[in-house]
């Protein structure tokens, strides 16, 4: 006779409450655990930013607008890009107060300025070779050379127009003053007024010497010519644009830094660029977009992954 093992009411009761409760405390763990390490990924995952400032001059106003949108469309970054004068854009990224100044010209016109604060900026390399300064006269004036200027002072009306007091082409041009012994007056200005003031004259065929540079669009627009140096008094040469970062930027945000330093555009590049943000009257990133979207190979080689 088979002898059957039978499990009273009351225990079963309680093994069934058990078996809930033991049911219940598992759901809420794992629910607590799923929870928590939602919060530990939205915690790890903070927003990547970029804080750049970049002068107001054409060439600086367009490639660092080409690079908020290249960082936020196909890096994910959160831009953030002022535009400001020289010494205060050294001094913020100095100070750390920005990630990176976008235009530095080497070696010349900003050398004050690298001597002040190298201890505490790291040059991330060039992004345009070949630059070149000095003062610009339409190709109609009939003279050739800075030591010239003074035999014909009215025809310019003993004005240079320059471009904001910081720059270091005005300080430059200051002591390109001193050096030929010139009676003329640097007009403080900036970088769309003096091209305002470049606009009028050509369209009247005035005479007028501005402070100027290449790259430029300004000298895909008119025909214009430097005027030459005696070979004694050569105060200004060929360079390179450079981007400075914040002393600690490559190990603070090594891809940022990364992106920076591969930054390149080459003189047909750049003045595509620069004219189709002067010409058209859509805002300056909306003209970025469209350039990078149309030069997707330009701009992906400077992305990291993209290597």
């Amino acid at each position: 006779m088979k002898h059957t093992t039978r499990t009273s009411p009351i225990m079963a009761l309680l093994l069934a409450v058990v078996m809930l409760g033991s049911a219940a405390f598992t759901g809420c763990s794992g629910q607590q655990g799923q929870q928590q390490a939602a919060e530990g990924t939205a915690e790890t995952a903070a927003p990547k930013t970029a804080d750049l400032v970049y002068v107001n001059w054409a060439e600086g106003v367009a490639y660092t607008h080409l690079a908020k949108v290249a960082l936020e469309d196909k890096m994910g970054y959160e831009v953030k890009i002022t535009a400001a004068d020289v010494g205060p854009a050294y001094t913020a990224v100095a100070q750390g107060n920005k990630d990176a100044f976008m235009e530095t010209w080497l070696p010349v016109l900003h050398k004050d300025y690298l001597d002040k604060f190298k201890d505490d900026i790291v040059d991330l390399g060039h992004v345009y070779e070949g630059t070149q300064s000095g003062l610009v006269v339409p190709a109609y004036v009939t003279i050739d050379n800075i030591s010239e200027l003074n035999d014909v002072r009215e025809k310019f009306d003993g004005k240079i127009t320059g471009i904001d007091a910081g720059a270091g082409i005005m300080q430059t041009t200051e002591n390109v003053i001193e050096s030929y012994g010139l009676d003329y007056e640097l007009v403080t200005s900036s970088g769309p007024a003096m091209t305002a003031a470049l606009k009028n004259a050509v369209a009247n065929e005035e005479w007028i010497v501005v402070t100027g540079w290449k790259p430029h669009w300004m000298f895909g627009r008119w025909d214009l010519k430097f005027l030459q140096q005696d070979a004694d008094k050569e105060l200004w040469k060929t360079g390179n644009i450079h981007i400075m970062g914040r002393k600690d930027l490559e190990t603070a945000k090594p891809e940022l830094a990364h992106f920076l330093k591969n930054m390149s555009l080459d003189d047909a590049e750049l003045a595509d660029l620069m004219l189709q943000v002067e010409e058209s009257d859509k805002d300056v990133e909306e003209v970025a977009r469209e350039w990078m979207n149309a030069n997707p190979d330009v701009v992906d080689s400077w992305i990291p992954s993209a290597e």
